[in-house]
């Protein structure tokens, strides 16, 4: 997944967030419908960054136009989720490049992994990738 040499931070706890399951998340079946899985993640990746450097308005307007962007996503349904069920993000960081950040996320009822997630998201401003920002860089990385 990562080069040798890159920062990362498989042996840091990850980020967790609480989600329950309410009724928009589902379809006819009353299994959460596969989109909104999409959510889940972005909450748990947004959470981590609040965590890491505040509101990402507040990021984005420090930073001069920093936004983060999915580059790439793969995801493997494993299991499914049922309304009211009581579920946790886990987001950790994998890789850390020049403009970009690896993470790999799990959506977990309990010990049980429903979804699993590889995530590629770019530090992007005016359209263009960006380095990191270097506190953002040090929070990110493993602790030695």
């Amino acid at each position: 997944m990562s080069a040798p040499g890159d920062p990362k931070a498989d042996d840091a706890p990850p980020h967790e967030l609480s989600v329950r399951v309410y009724y928009e998340d589902t379809d006819f079946s009353g299994f959460v419908y596969h989109a909104s899985y999409l959510r889940f993640l972005e909450r748990g990746r947004t959470e981590l960054l609040r965590g890491l450097a505040g509101d990402q308005s507040d990021l984005h307007r420090v930073a001069q136009g920093l936004v983060f962007v999915v580059r790439r996503m793969s995801l493997d349904f494993v299991s499914p989720a049922r309304m009211d069920d009581l579920l946790t993000i886990r987001t950790r960081t994998q890789a850390l490049r020049g403009a970009s950040m690896q993470l790999a996320q799990e959506v977990r009822r309990g010990d049980t992994l429903l979804v699993a997630a590889e995530v590629t998201v770019a530090c992007v401003r005016d359209g263009r990738a960006v380095r990191l920002p270097d506190v953002l860089r040090r929070r990110l990385a493993p602790a030695e």
